[in-house]
C-alpha cells in the first residue's frame, strides 16, 4: 500500500490590530437581518475602496464576505449574473455605450468586450472603477 504523505497546513499568523479594530466596528458573526446586511456591505465597500489591504484587512474582508454570502443565499437568493451581463445591464440603465465607459474609467474597450463575451472577468480595481462610475456597490459584480 502506498504511503500517504500528509502536509501540515501553513502556520496561521495571529490576527493583527487592524483585524481586531474592524471586528470592534462590525463583529464577525452570522448576519441576523437586512439592517446588519446593509452595515456589512458598507464595511465591504469601505475595504474595497482602499488601494491596498494589509493582512488583517484581507482576513476580515474574506470572513465578512463569507458571512454576507451565507445570508444572501438564505434570504436573497438570485440567479448568477456574469460580470459582462451586469456591465451591459448597467450601461443600458445609464444610457451609456461601452466606449463611453471605457473612456470615463480608463478600462480598455477591448477588456470590456472580453468580459462581455465571457473571456475574462473584471479585476478588483476595475470593479472599483465601475462601481464608482455607475454609483453602485462593488458587490453587483460578485459573479
Amino acid at each position: 500500500m502506498p504511503s500517504r504523505t500528509t502536509r501540515k497546513p501553513p502556520k496561521r499568523q495571529p490576527p493583527t490590530d487592524t483585524y481586531w479594530g474592524l471586528c470592534q466596528r462590525f463583529p464577525l458573526r452570522p448576519i441576523a437581518d437586512d439592517a446588519e446586511h446593509v452595515q456589512a456591505m458598507r464595511m465591504v465597500d469601505e475595504l474595497v475602496d482602499l488601494a491596498r489591504l494589509d493582512s488583517g484587512q484581507q482576513d476580515y474582508l474574506g470572513a465578512l464576505s463569507e458571512l454576507i454570502e451565507a445570508y444572501d443565499r438564505q434570504h436573497h437568493a438570485i440567479e448568477y449574473t456574469s460580470d459582462g451581463s451586469m456591465f451591459q445591464f448597467l450601461c443600458e440603465q445609464h444610457g451609456l455605450i461601452q466606449q463611453a465607459v471605457a473612456e470615463s474609467t480608463g478600462i480598455a474597450n477591448s477588456t470590456l468586450s472580453a468580459v462581455i463575451h465571457g473571456k475574462r472577468r473584471f479585476t478588483r480595481e476595475q470593479i472599483r472603477l465601475l462601481s464608482k462610475r455607475f454609483n453602485c456597490s462593488p458587490g453587483v459584480f460578485a459573479g
